[in-house]
Protein backbone atom coordinates (compact mmCIF):
# COMPACT_ATOMS: atom_id res chain seq x y z
CA UNK A 1 0.00 0.00 0.00
CA UNK A 2 1.45 3.42 -0.93
CA UNK A 3 1.97 6.17 1.59
CA UNK A 4 1.06 9.83 1.13
CA UNK A 5 3.41 12.77 0.73
CA UNK A 6 2.83 16.50 0.64
CA UNK A 7 4.03 17.14 -2.89
CA UNK A 8 3.20 20.84 -3.15
CA UNK A 9 2.06 23.74 -1.01
CA UNK A 10 0.75 27.26 -1.63
CA UNK A 11 -0.89 30.17 0.17
CA UNK A 12 -2.76 33.37 -0.56
CA UNK A 13 -3.63 36.30 1.67
CA UNK A 14 -5.38 39.54 0.66
CA UNK A 15 -3.40 42.77 0.40
CA UNK A 16 -5.63 44.73 2.79
CA UNK A 17 -3.90 44.90 6.20
CA UNK A 18 -6.19 45.73 9.12
CA UNK A 19 -4.37 46.74 12.28
CA UNK A 20 -5.87 46.54 15.74
CA UNK A 21 -6.33 50.28 15.95
CA UNK A 22 -8.39 50.18 12.74
CA UNK A 23 -11.07 48.25 14.62
CA UNK A 24 -11.56 51.14 17.04
CA UNK A 25 -13.65 52.83 14.34
CA UNK A 26 -16.31 50.16 14.84
CA UNK A 27 -16.11 49.00 18.45
CA UNK A 28 -14.81 49.79 21.91
CA UNK A 29 -11.47 47.99 21.89
CA UNK A 30 -7.75 48.74 21.91
CA UNK A 31 -4.51 47.52 20.43
CA UNK A 32 -3.25 46.79 23.94
CA UNK A 33 -6.25 44.61 24.84
CA UNK A 34 -6.14 42.59 21.60
CA UNK A 35 -2.39 41.99 21.81
CA UNK A 36 -2.52 41.03 25.48
CA UNK A 37 -5.40 38.57 25.07
CA UNK A 38 -4.71 37.07 21.62
CA UNK A 39 -1.24 38.07 20.43
CA UNK A 40 -2.76 39.48 17.24
CA UNK A 41 -1.33 42.71 15.83
CA UNK A 42 -3.01 42.74 12.41
CA UNK A 43 -5.03 40.64 10.01
CA UNK A 44 -5.92 40.62 6.30
CA UNK A 45 -9.37 41.39 4.90
CA UNK A 46 -10.44 40.36 1.42
CA UNK A 47 -11.80 42.92 -1.02
CA UNK A 48 -15.54 42.82 -0.56
CA UNK A 49 -16.36 42.73 -4.27
CA UNK A 50 -13.76 40.63 -6.06
CA UNK A 51 -12.27 38.24 -3.46
CA UNK A 52 -14.24 35.34 -2.05
CA UNK A 53 -13.49 32.24 -0.02
CA UNK A 54 -13.34 30.27 -3.28
CA UNK A 55 -11.21 32.75 -5.25
CA UNK A 56 -8.63 32.90 -2.48
CA UNK A 57 -8.64 29.11 -2.33
CA UNK A 58 -8.10 29.00 -6.09
CA UNK A 59 -5.03 31.24 -5.84
CA UNK A 60 -3.54 29.07 -3.08
CA UNK A 61 -4.37 25.95 -5.12
CA UNK A 62 -2.63 27.30 -8.22
CA UNK A 63 0.51 27.94 -6.17
CA UNK A 64 0.41 24.46 -4.62
CA UNK A 65 -0.14 22.77 -7.99
CA UNK A 66 2.78 24.67 -9.52
CA UNK A 67 4.94 23.88 -6.50
CA UNK A 68 4.19 20.18 -7.04
CA UNK A 69 5.30 20.44 -10.67
CA UNK A 70 1.79 19.70 -11.95
CA UNK A 71 -0.95 21.37 -13.94
CA UNK A 72 -4.60 21.61 -12.89
CA UNK A 73 -5.43 18.81 -15.33
CA UNK A 74 -3.38 16.43 -13.16
CA UNK A 75 -5.64 16.90 -10.13
CA UNK A 76 -8.14 14.06 -9.73
CA UNK A 77 -9.93 15.05 -6.50
CA UNK A 78 -10.56 18.27 -4.55
CA UNK A 79 -11.21 18.65 -0.81
CA UNK A 80 -12.21 22.13 0.34
CA UNK A 81 -12.37 23.06 4.04
CA UNK A 82 -14.14 26.25 5.12
CA UNK A 83 -16.71 27.59 7.57
CA UNK A 84 -17.68 30.55 5.37
CA UNK A 85 -18.43 29.25 1.85
CA UNK A 86 -19.37 31.50 -1.06
CA UNK A 87 -22.83 29.96 -1.14
CA UNK A 88 -24.84 28.15 1.51
CA UNK A 89 -24.92 25.56 -1.26
CA UNK A 90 -23.27 24.41 -3.45
CA UNK A 91 -19.90 24.18 -1.74
CA UNK A 92 -16.67 25.85 -2.76
CA UNK A 93 -15.07 22.68 -4.11
CA UNK A 94 -17.05 22.73 -7.33
CA UNK A 95 -16.25 26.43 -7.81
CA UNK A 96 -12.54 25.61 -7.65
CA UNK A 97 -13.04 22.73 -10.06
CA UNK A 98 -14.86 24.99 -12.52
CA UNK A 99 -12.35 27.84 -12.36
CA UNK A 100 -9.34 25.53 -12.72
CA UNK A 101 -10.93 24.03 -15.83
CA UNK A 102 -10.97 20.49 -14.49
CA UNK A 103 -13.94 18.49 -15.72
CA UNK A 104 -15.73 15.59 -14.06
CA UNK A 105 -13.53 15.07 -11.00
CA UNK A 106 -15.06 14.84 -7.52
CA UNK A 107 -15.13 17.74 -5.07
CA UNK A 108 -15.77 17.33 -1.35
CA UNK A 109 -16.52 20.14 1.12
CA UNK A 110 -15.52 19.75 4.78
CA UNK A 111 -17.13 21.72 7.62
CA UNK A 112 -14.89 21.23 10.64
CA UNK A 113 -13.91 24.84 11.21
CA UNK A 114 -10.43 25.23 12.79
CA UNK A 115 -9.88 21.47 12.44
CA UNK A 116 -11.08 21.46 8.84
CA UNK A 117 -7.65 21.30 7.23
CA UNK A 118 -6.45 18.32 9.29
CA UNK A 119 -9.75 16.50 8.77
CA UNK A 120 -9.38 17.15 5.02
CA UNK A 121 -5.75 16.03 5.08
CA UNK A 122 -6.86 12.79 6.74
CA UNK A 123 -9.51 12.14 4.10
CA UNK A 124 -7.05 12.84 1.30
CA UNK A 125 -4.48 10.56 2.93
CA UNK A 126 -6.95 7.68 2.90
CA UNK A 127 -7.80 8.25 -0.77
CA UNK A 128 -4.11 8.17 -1.69
CA UNK A 129 -3.31 5.13 0.46
CA UNK A 130 -6.22 3.19 -1.03
CA UNK A 131 -5.00 3.94 -4.56
CA UNK A 132 -8.27 5.64 -5.49
CA UNK A 133 -6.60 8.97 -6.44
CA UNK A 134 -3.10 10.08 -7.40
CA UNK A 135 -3.18 13.87 -7.01
CA UNK A 136 -5.50 15.18 -4.31
CA UNK A 137 -5.84 18.94 -3.85
CA UNK A 138 -6.62 19.99 -0.26
CA UNK A 139 -7.63 23.60 0.37
CA UNK A 140 -8.41 25.57 3.51
CA UNK A 141 -9.82 29.03 2.85
CA UNK A 142 -11.79 31.62 4.82
CA UNK A 143 -13.36 35.03 4.20
CA UNK A 144 -14.42 35.85 7.74
CA UNK A 145 -14.52 39.60 7.31
CA UNK A 146 -17.82 39.69 5.43
CA UNK A 147 -19.72 37.98 8.28
CA UNK A 148 -18.36 39.46 11.50
CA UNK A 149 -20.20 41.70 13.94
CA UNK A 150 -18.42 45.06 13.67
CA UNK A 151 -19.91 46.44 16.89
CA UNK A 152 -18.83 46.41 20.52
CA UNK A 153 -21.23 43.49 21.00
CA UNK A 154 -19.12 41.33 18.69
CA UNK A 155 -15.64 42.57 19.52
CA UNK A 156 -14.45 39.40 21.30
CA UNK A 157 -14.87 37.38 18.11
CA UNK A 158 -14.34 40.04 15.45
CA UNK A 159 -10.93 41.10 16.78
CA UNK A 160 -9.61 37.57 16.31
CA UNK A 161 -10.41 36.65 12.73
CA UNK A 162 -8.82 37.32 9.35
CA UNK A 163 -9.02 36.13 5.75
CA UNK A 164 -6.70 33.90 3.75
CA UNK A 165 -6.14 30.53 2.09
CA UNK A 166 -3.66 27.69 2.01
CA UNK A 167 -3.46 24.51 -0.07
CA UNK A 168 -1.46 21.33 -0.47
CA UNK A 169 -1.25 18.62 -3.12
CA UNK A 170 -1.09 15.03 -1.89
CA UNK A 171 0.55 12.25 -3.91
CA UNK A 172 1.46 8.58 -3.38
CA UNK A 173 5.00 7.69 -2.39
CA UNK A 174 6.95 4.58 -1.44
CA UNK A 175 9.42 6.68 0.55
CA UNK A 176 8.43 6.39 4.21
CA UNK A 177 10.89 9.15 5.11
CA UNK A 178 8.80 11.70 3.24
CA UNK A 179 5.24 10.73 4.06
CA UNK A 180 2.24 11.20 6.33
CA UNK A 181 2.64 8.82 9.26
CA UNK A 182 -0.81 9.13 10.84
CA UNK A 183 -3.79 11.39 11.48
CA UNK A 184 -5.96 11.54 14.60
CA UNK A 185 -9.49 12.99 14.65
CA UNK A 186 -11.73 13.71 17.65
CA UNK A 187 -14.92 15.56 18.55
CA UNK A 188 -17.17 16.29 21.52
CA UNK A 189 -20.59 17.62 20.58
CA UNK A 190 -21.40 18.57 24.17
CA UNK A 191 -19.55 21.82 23.51
CA UNK A 192 -21.21 22.62 20.18
CA UNK A 193 -22.81 25.85 21.40
CA UNK A 194 -19.58 27.22 22.85
CA UNK A 195 -18.50 28.51 19.43
CA UNK A 196 -21.41 28.81 17.02
CA UNK A 197 -23.39 30.83 14.53
CA UNK A 198 -26.97 30.17 15.64
CA UNK A 199 -28.76 31.48 12.55
CA UNK A 200 -29.60 31.07 9.77
CA UNK A 201 -30.16 27.37 10.23
CA UNK A 202 -32.82 24.70 10.11
CA UNK A 203 -32.89 24.03 13.86
CA UNK A 204 -35.71 26.56 14.54
CA UNK A 205 -35.23 26.49 18.33
CA UNK A 206 -34.54 22.81 18.94
CA UNK A 207 -30.92 22.99 20.11
CA UNK A 208 -31.17 26.49 21.53
CA UNK A 209 -33.10 25.14 24.51
CA UNK A 210 -29.74 24.00 25.87
CA UNK A 211 -28.36 27.55 25.81
CA UNK A 212 -28.39 29.39 29.14
CA UNK A 213 -29.81 32.66 27.78
CA UNK A 214 -32.38 30.96 25.54
CA UNK A 215 -35.43 33.09 24.78
CA UNK A 216 -38.23 31.39 22.78
CA UNK A 217 -39.03 34.71 21.09
CA UNK A 218 -35.60 34.74 19.45
CA UNK A 219 -36.62 32.15 16.89
CA UNK A 220 -39.67 32.06 14.67
CA UNK A 221 -40.80 29.95 11.78
CA UNK A 222 -38.77 31.92 9.25
CA UNK A 223 -35.32 30.85 8.10
CA UNK A 224 -34.07 34.39 8.69
CA UNK A 225 -36.07 36.93 10.71
CA UNK A 226 -35.54 40.57 11.62
CA UNK A 227 -35.35 39.48 15.26
CA UNK A 228 -32.43 37.17 14.49
CA UNK A 229 -30.60 40.00 12.74
CA UNK A 230 -31.36 42.59 15.42
CA UNK A 231 -30.09 40.28 18.19
CA UNK A 232 -26.92 39.45 16.28
CA UNK A 233 -27.71 35.75 15.96
CA UNK A 234 -26.40 35.73 12.39
CA UNK A 235 -22.90 36.45 13.69
CA UNK A 236 -20.44 34.02 15.32
CA UNK A 237 -20.44 33.83 19.11
CA UNK A 238 -17.91 32.22 21.39
CA UNK A 239 -17.53 31.37 25.06
CA UNK A 240 -13.83 32.15 24.94
CA UNK A 241 -12.92 30.94 28.42
CA UNK A 242 -14.54 27.53 27.87
CA UNK A 243 -12.88 27.08 24.48
CA UNK A 244 -9.45 28.01 25.81
CA UNK A 245 -9.79 25.85 28.93
CA UNK A 246 -10.40 22.73 26.88
CA UNK A 247 -7.96 23.60 24.07
CA UNK A 248 -4.97 23.70 26.39
CA UNK A 249 -5.83 20.16 27.51
CA UNK A 250 -6.77 18.55 24.19
CA UNK A 251 -3.98 20.00 22.05
CA UNK A 252 -1.09 18.51 24.08
CA UNK A 253 -3.02 15.23 24.28
CA UNK A 254 -3.51 14.94 20.53
CA UNK A 255 0.12 15.86 19.81
CA UNK A 256 1.32 13.15 22.20
CA UNK A 257 -1.19 10.73 20.68
CA UNK A 258 0.36 11.20 17.23
CA UNK A 259 3.89 10.79 18.52
CA UNK A 260 3.06 7.69 20.58
CA UNK A 261 1.24 6.06 17.64
CA UNK A 262 4.48 6.19 15.67
CA UNK A 263 6.99 5.41 18.39
CA UNK A 264 8.25 9.00 18.48
CA UNK A 265 8.95 11.39 21.33
CA UNK A 266 8.88 15.17 21.68
CA UNK A 267 12.65 15.23 21.24
CA UNK A 268 12.19 13.74 17.74
CA UNK A 269 9.87 16.57 16.71
CA UNK A 270 11.36 19.26 14.49
CA UNK A 271 8.27 21.44 14.16
CA UNK A 272 4.84 21.82 15.74
CA UNK A 273 2.24 24.03 14.07
CA UNK A 274 -1.11 24.61 15.75
CA UNK A 275 -4.14 26.21 14.18
CA UNK A 276 -3.56 29.91 14.77
CA UNK A 277 -6.47 30.64 17.11
CA UNK A 278 -4.76 32.41 20.00
CA UNK A 279 -1.09 33.01 20.73
CA UNK A 280 -1.69 32.45 24.44
CA UNK A 281 -2.94 28.93 23.71
CA UNK A 282 0.14 28.22 21.57
CA UNK A 283 2.44 29.52 24.30
CA UNK A 284 0.74 27.38 26.95
CA UNK A 285 0.92 24.25 24.78
CA UNK A 286 4.58 24.89 23.99
CA UNK A 287 5.37 25.28 27.69
CA UNK A 288 3.36 22.20 28.68
CA UNK A 289 5.13 20.05 26.08
CA UNK A 290 8.53 21.52 26.89
CA UNK A 291 9.28 22.53 23.29
CA UNK A 292 11.83 25.14 22.28
CA UNK A 293 11.04 28.23 20.21
CA UNK A 294 12.66 26.52 17.22
CA UNK A 295 10.14 23.67 17.48
CA UNK A 296 7.01 25.84 17.27
CA UNK A 297 5.96 28.23 14.52
CA UNK A 298 3.26 30.88 14.90
CA UNK A 299 2.13 33.70 12.62
CA UNK A 300 -1.16 34.72 14.24
CA UNK A 301 0.30 38.16 14.94
CA UNK A 302 0.24 38.84 11.18
CA UNK A 303 -2.96 37.15 10.02
CA UNK A 304 -5.23 36.62 13.00
CA UNK A 305 -7.24 33.41 13.11
CA UNK A 306 -7.89 32.13 9.59
CA UNK A 307 -9.35 28.84 10.94
CA UNK A 308 -9.17 26.15 8.21
CA UNK A 309 -6.53 28.17 6.33
CA UNK A 310 -4.23 28.83 9.27
CA UNK A 311 -2.25 25.58 9.30
CA UNK A 312 -1.41 25.43 5.56
CA UNK A 313 -0.52 29.15 5.60
CA UNK A 314 1.82 28.60 8.56
CA UNK A 315 3.28 25.46 6.97
CA UNK A 316 4.01 27.37 3.77
CA UNK A 317 5.71 30.22 5.60
CA UNK A 318 7.73 27.98 7.90
CA UNK A 319 9.04 26.03 4.91
CA UNK A 320 9.75 29.19 2.91
CA UNK A 321 11.75 30.59 5.85
CA UNK A 322 13.80 27.40 6.14
CA UNK A 323 12.32 26.53 9.54
CA UNK A 324 11.12 23.21 8.07
CA UNK A 325 13.54 21.22 5.93
CA UNK A 326 13.26 18.04 3.90
CA UNK A 327 13.07 15.02 6.18
CA UNK A 328 11.97 17.01 9.23
CA UNK A 329 9.33 15.47 11.48
CA UNK A 330 6.35 17.84 11.60
CA UNK A 331 3.20 17.70 13.70
CA UNK A 332 0.14 19.84 13.03
CA UNK A 333 -2.68 20.02 15.57
CA UNK A 334 -5.94 21.92 15.85
CA UNK A 335 -8.82 22.61 18.18
CA UNK A 336 -12.03 24.43 17.36
CA UNK A 337 -15.77 24.68 17.02
CA UNK A 338 -17.70 21.45 17.18
CA UNK A 339 -15.93 20.85 19.48
CA UNK A 340 -13.31 19.14 17.29
CA UNK A 341 -9.61 18.51 17.68
CA UNK A 342 -7.10 16.68 15.52
CA UNK A 343 -3.45 16.08 14.69
CA UNK A 344 -1.32 14.79 11.86
CA UNK A 345 2.30 13.65 11.96
CA UNK A 346 4.42 13.58 8.83
CA UNK A 347 7.89 13.86 7.39
CA UNK A 348 8.39 16.98 5.28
Amino acid sequence: MPKTRLAGIGMYVPKNIIKNDDLKKYMDTSDEWIRANTGIQERRYANRDDETTATMGIEAAKAAIENAGLTPKDIDFIIFATLCPDYYFPGCGVLVQRELGITDIGALDVRNQCSGFIYSLSVGDQFIRSGMYKNVLVIGSEKHSYALDFTTRGRQVTAMFGDGAGAVVLQPTEDASQSILSTHLHSDGSGAEQNVVFNPGSHSNHWAKDVADYDPSDWGEQYVSHNMINKGQIFPTMVGSAVMKKAIVKLPEVVNEALAANGKTLSDLNMLILNQSNLRIAEFVQQKLGLSNDQVYTNIHKYGNTTAASIPIALYEAAAMGKIKKGDLVCVASYGSGITWASALFYW
